[in-house]
C-alpha cells in the first residue's frame, strides 16, 4: 500500500486541480437538463387536443386499401357526463386514486418522492406516485411497461393535457374509459355490472367498491374475492372520511352496509368480420403486447391486411351449410380456413368455425393445433429431397417396409414396388414419402420444416413427421404461410393480419416489419408447384379443379384411433396461384366413436377448398403460374416462361415498330420548335445590339 501512496497523491491532485468533480457534476446536469428539454418536446408534439374525442371512439379496422372496413364497438363509448354525477362518486375515485387532484398541475411532487422511495427499496418498479391526470395519460397514450423512462413520458404529457383540458373534463374522460374488472369499461359499466343500477343511484358505500377495484380490478372482483372487496371499500370510505368528504355518521353507516352484488350487463361488443377482427385483437395482444382492455378503450385505429370482398366470400361460403358434411347429435363439422397474400405474408381473410361465436372465442383459423396429415409431405420430405440431388422423376420404393418399430403403409393398402417421385406425391402414396425421408436423413427434413416456419417438439423427431405425425399439430394460418413459399418463388413472408396500429392522437403504438425468409431456391420450389399442379389435374385434389383456374395443392387426413370404423379424424387441403395460398380444415371439435368424418377428403374438405377459393379468387386478379405440371413437361409441351419471353419480345417490337411510324413526326416537330427558337434568339442578339449602339 505504502507503494502505491504517490499514485494515489498524484490522481488526487489531478482530480482536483482539473476539477474533474465539477466537470462530472456539470455532465450529469447537462444530461438530465438535456433529458427534460427532449421529454418536454415529445409531450408538445402529442396532439392531445383530439384525446377527449379520441376516446369516445371505437376501435377501428382498416382494411388492405386504407378504408374503414368496420369498427369494434362496446357500450362504454357513450360514457357519462360527470356533472351528473353525484358527489360520492366523484369523492370516492378521488378520495383513494388522487386526492390532491383539484391542487396539482398534472404531476404530485409528494406522491412522486414517496414512490420513488418505495421503489428504491423494493428494487423494481412497482408503480405507485401517478395522478389521475398521469393514469389517464398511461391508459390513453403510452404503453404499459414499467420503468422510468414511460414514468417520465407520463409525467410530462400529464403536465401538457392540464394545459388543454379542465379538471372536470379530465375526470370525465378517465371514468369513461377505465376497467372496472368483470368486462366493464368506464364506471356507468361497472355500476350496472356489479350492482344493476344507474350511476346515480349507487350508495356511497357501493361508490367506494367500484373506487376500489381500480387499483387491482382482478384481485379485488367482490364476485371472487367477496372479502377483500368488503376490505378495500372499507380503505376507501375512511380515507372519504379523512379526507372530510363524508360525515362521521355516513362513514358508519356504509362501512357497516352488506355489499349486494346484483349481476347486470356490463360492455357489450359489436363488429363486423367477427373471426378476422378477434384474429386481429389476438396479434396486437400476443406480438405487439397490448391488452384487450387498450384495444377496446382508446380509440385505436388498427391497419390491417383484410380485403372485405374475400372476408365477406368467405363469410358466405361458411354460412351455406351445403358445403358441409351433416354433424352428428346436434353437434357441428366445425371447420377454419384462412387466405393469404403469398408477397407480403398479408392475411386477406379467414373464419374460424360455424354456429355461434362469443367475443375472441375459439377461432380453428389460428388457434386450433391439428395434426396437418400429407399436407406435410412437399415441406418435410420433397422440398429436402429435391435439394439433395432427387428430381420429380426419381424412383421410389414402393414396397411394405418397416422402419425399427415403425411400419407405414399406404391407405390404400397396395403398393407397386416401384413409383416415380412426382407419382408419390400425385397419389400421396405414404411408404415412397417415409423411405424417402429415411433416405436423405430425419435432420434434412427437421432443418427443412423449420425453414418453412414450423417448429416441432422432441417426441415429432421419427420417421412419422413425413406423414404430418406430430403431437401438437398446425393451424391454416401456419400451413398457409408454409405454402406460400411456393408461390413465391421459395421466399416465406410471415403470416401476418396487422401492419400498423395508430393511437388516438395519431401516435403510431406498432408497426409490421415485413422480413422475408429464404426457405428455398426458385428452382425447387418450381418442381414443387410442378408436382402439385399434377395434384389437382389427376391425383387426390381433382375435386378442387375450378375454370379458368390453374391451381396448385395437396390434400391431407389424419386416421381415427379406432381400427374398427372407417374414416378420418382431421381433413386438409391447401392450395395455391401465384397471388392466393389458402388452407381449410374440417373436423369435429372433439373426435370419439360418435363424431368423426365417415368420407374421404373428396368428399369433405375438397369441395369445401373449391367453394372458397372459387368465391374468393373472383376478387383477385388472374395470374398463371411460370412453370408446367409434371403431367404438362412430359406430355412435350413448352414451358410457360418460354411463352412470357415472346411476349416480352412482341411487346418491345411492338414499341419498336411505333417509335419508328411516329419518329417523323416528332422531328418535324422538333425541328419546327428549333426554328422558331432560332428565330427568337436572332431578334432578341438583334434589339441587344441596337440597345447598345443607341
Amino acid at each position: 500500500m505504502e507503494r502505491l501512496q504517490p499514485y494515489w497523491e498524484k490522481i488526487v491532485h489531478f482530480w482536483r486541480e482539473k476539477h474533474i468533480t465539477k466537470i462530472f457534476l456539470l455532465l450529469l446536469l447537462i444530461f438530465i437538463l438535456l433529458s427534460m428539454l427532449f421529454f418536454a418536446f415529445m409531450a408538445t408534439t402529442a396532439n392531445v387536443q383530439s384525446l377527449k374525442e379520441g376516446l369516445r371512439q371505437s376501435t377501428i379496422i382498416i382494411d388492405k386499401n386504407g378504408e374503414e372496413a368496420t369498427s369494434v364497438v362496446t357500450n362504454r363509448t357513450s360514457g357519462v357526463v360527470v356533472e351528473e354525477l353525484p358527489d360520492h362518486v366523484k369523492n370516492a375515485v378521488i378520495a383513494i386514486e388522487d386526492h390532491r387532484f383539484f391542487e396539482h398541475n398534472g404531476f404530485d411532487l409528494l406522491g412522486i418522492t414517496r414512490a420513488f422511495f418505495k421503489n428504491l427499496f423494493a428494487g423494481r418498479i412497482t408503480g405507485g406516485g401517478s395522478t389521475i391526470t398521469q393514469q389517464l395519460t398511461k391508459n390513453a397514450l403510452l404503453s404499459p411497461e414499467k420503468t422510468y423512462k414511460r414514468k417520465i413520458e407520463e409525467l410530462f404529457l400529464a403536465v401538457e393535457i392540464e394545459k388543454h383540458y379542465e379538471k372536470d373534463e379530465i375526470l370525465q374522460m378517465y371514468l369513461n374509459q377505465v376497467y372496472f374488472g368483470s368486462g366493464a369499461w368506464g364506471i356507468e359499466q361497472a355500476a350496472s355490472k356489479y350492482f344493476n343500477k344507474d350511476i346515480q343511484k349507487v350508495t356511497i358505500s357501493e361508490a367506494a367498491t367500484l373506487a376500489g377495484l381500480l387499483q387491482a380490478p382482478s384481485a379485488y372482483n367482490p364476485y371472487k374475492n367477496y372479502d377483500r372487496a368488503v376490505n378495500r371499500r372499507n380503505v376507501v370510505l375512511a380515507k372519504m372520511h379523512e379526507l372530510g368528504m363524508i360525515t362521521e355518521a355516513e362513514w358508519n353507516h356504509s362501512k357497516e352496509e352488506k355489499l349486494t352484488l346484483i349481476e347486470g350487463k356490463g360492455s357489450f361488443i359489436e363488429r363486423k368480420y367477427p373471426y378476422y377482427v378477434d384474429a386481429v385483437l389476438d396479434e396486437a395482444i400476443s406480438k405487439y403486447g397490448l391488452t384487450q382492455e387498450e384495444l377496446l378503450t382508446r380509440g385505436y385505429r388498427i391497419y390491417t391486411q383484410l380485403d372485405p370482398n374475400i372476408q365477406s366470400s368467405l363469410e358466405k361460403v361458411y354460412e351455406n351449410k351445403k358445403h358441409f358434411p351433416k354433424g352428428k347429435k346436434n353437434t357441428l363439422v366445425q371447420s377454419g380456413a384462412v387466405l393469404l397474400d403469398p408477397s407480403t405474408g398479408g392475411v386477406l381473410g379467414l373464419v374460424g368455425g360455424r354456429g355461434e361465436y362469443v367475443f375472441r372465442g375459439f377461432n380453428r383459423a389460428t388457434h386450433i393445433k391439428a395434426q396437418p396429415g400429407s399436407t406435410m409431405k412437399p415441406l418435410v420430405v420433397y422440398t429436402p429431397a429435391l435439394e439433395n440431388g432427387y428430381t420429380v422423376t426419381s424412383v421410389l420404393k414402393d414396397e411394405p417396409m418397416t422402419f425399427g418399430d415403425y411400419s407405414p403403409q399406404n391407405s390404400s393398402r397396395k403398393y407397386s414396388g416401384e413409383v416415380q417421385m412426382y407419382q408419390a406425391l400425385e397419389k400421396s402414396l405414404n411408404v415412397p414419402t417415409v423411405w424417402l425421408l429415411d433416405q436423405i436423413g430425419l435432420e434434412k427434413g427437421v432443418d427443412a420444416l423449420q425453414r418453412f416456419g414450423i417448429g416441432i417438439e422432441d417426441e415429432d423427431r421419427y420417421l412419422g413427421l413425413a406423414l404430418g405425425g406430430m403431437h401438437k399439430g398446425l393451424s391454416p394460418l401456419q400451413l398457409a404461410e408454409a405454402y406460400s413459399t411456393f408461390s413465391n418463388e421459395g421466399k416465406r413472408y410471415e403470416g401476418h393480419l396487422i401492419t400498423r396500429i395508430v393511437g388516438p392522437t395519431g401516435n403510431v403504438i406498432a408497426e409490421h416489419k415485413p422480413k422475408s425468409t429464404k426457405v428455398t431456391s426458385k428452382t425447387v420450389s418450381n418442381e414443387i408447384t410442378s408436382m402439385l399442379l399434377n395434384v389437382v389435374e389427376t391425383g387426390t385434389g381433382t375435386g378442387t379443379q375450378i375454370k379458368g383456374v390453374t391451381l396448385a395443392g395437396k390434400t391431407g387426413s389424419t386416421q381415427l384411433p379406432y381400427n374398427d370404423i372407417k374414416g378420418t379424424k382431421d381433413q386438409w387441403f391447401v392450395g395455391y396461384t401465384p397471388n392466393l395460398v389458402g388452407a381449410v380444415w374440417l373436423g369435429y371439435d372433439k373426435t370419439d366413436r360418435e363424431h368423426y368424418l365417415p368420407n374421404s377428403t373428396s368428399e369433405g374438405v375438397v369441395p369445401l377448398f373449391k367453394a372458397s377459393m372459387e368465391q374468393s379468387l373472383q376478387h383477385v386478379e388472374p395470374t398463371e403460374f411460370s412453370v408446367l405440371s409434371v403431367n404438362d413437361r412430359l406430355a412435350g409441351k413448352e414451358q410457360k416462361t418460354v411463352d412470357r419471353k415472346k411476349e416480352i419480345i412482341e411487346t418491345v417490337d411492338k414499341i419498336e415498330e411505333t417509335l419508328k411510324e411516329e419518329a417523323p413526326k416528332w422531328k418535324e416537330k422538333i425541328d419546327s420548335i428549333i426554328l422558331d427558337i432560332a428565330e427568337k434568339s436572332e431578334n432578341l442578339l438583334e434589339k441587344l445590339k441596337n440597345i447598345r449602339d443607341e
